[in-house]
């Protein structure tokens, strides 16, 4: 089981940046890739980056640019640096690892992106 926590969602204007947090415990040693989804109001969850063990970064197209995952694999940590926001980044974003075919979630922290 691995647990995940979120932190550093909020509100911010339009053009501003917020650094999201993601802390992984439990049997982490079995984590493969780690990243962020976002679900927007009244829409899915949907990708927005990931990063694998072998230092592979992907991000969604709406974000390419603008923002930047990074990944501690001795702390455990992935992080999502968001720059340049706009209102069509609201949601909840959860982090997620993955673990073979397993799926772990946070629960989630909200960004508003909102002047």
């Amino acid at each position: 089981q691995v647990q995940l926590v979120e932190s550093g969602g909020g509100l911010v204007q339009p053009g501003g940046s917020l650094r999201l947090s993601c802390a992984a415990s439990g049997n982490r040693g079995s984590i493969s890739v780690m990243g962020w989804y976002r679900a927007a109001p009244g829409n899915e969850r949907a990708l927005v980056a990931f990063a694998t063990l072998g230092g592979m970064k992907r991000y969604a197209e709406a974000v390419k640019g603008r923002f930047t995952i990074s990944r501690d694999f001795e702390k455990h940590t992935v992080d999502l640096q968001m720059d340049d926001l706009k209102p069509e980044d609201t949601g909840i974003y959860y982090c997620n690892s993955k673990d073979g075919s397993i799926d772990y979630w946070g629960r989630g922290t909200q960004v508003t992106v909102s002047s």
